[in-house]
């Protein structure tokens, strides 16, 4: 593994994510899961969002279109957090949900609606 990618990725994931939470994931890692979590902090968090190309804030954007899209729930709860502490407003993640409705269904909007309140109410925005 590139050492250099995995230091930024880890730099990266712990400010959208939270040092708390990226540690806690590490440290909960086992021989059996420190592979991947080491491969992805290197690849999705070093090399993709280490790419200073497009900012954080709009990644999470896009982020929660895609995670939205693929309807994994969990995910896109962790990221949702993640798109506040990178500067994503309340109306902006309702205006993603729009669009996720209007490309993936009224279900899958009421999904991300329901993670989207609660992650809101915890951040007390709502």
């Amino acid at each position: 593994m590139d050492d250099r990618l995995f230091e930024t990725g880890l730099e990266q994931r712990r400010a959208t994510l939270g040092r708390e939470y990226v540690d806690a994931n590490l440290a909960a890692a086992d021989d059996f899961t420190r592979p991947f979590q080491e491969a992805m902090t290197a690849w999705c968090w070093g090399f993709g969002w280490g790419d200073d190309t497009i900012a954080p804030k709009t990644r999470s954007m896009m982020n929660l279109a895609m995670i939205g899209a693929l309807g994994k729930m969990h995910e896109w709860e962790t990221h949702c957090k993640g798109a506040l502490n990178n500067g994503v407003s309340k109306e902006e993640i309702r205006a993603i949900v729009h669009v996720i409705g209007i490309y993936c269904g009224v279900p899958q909007a009421l999904e991300c609606f329901r993670v989207a309140r609660k992650v809101l109410a915890e951040a007390g925005d709502l």
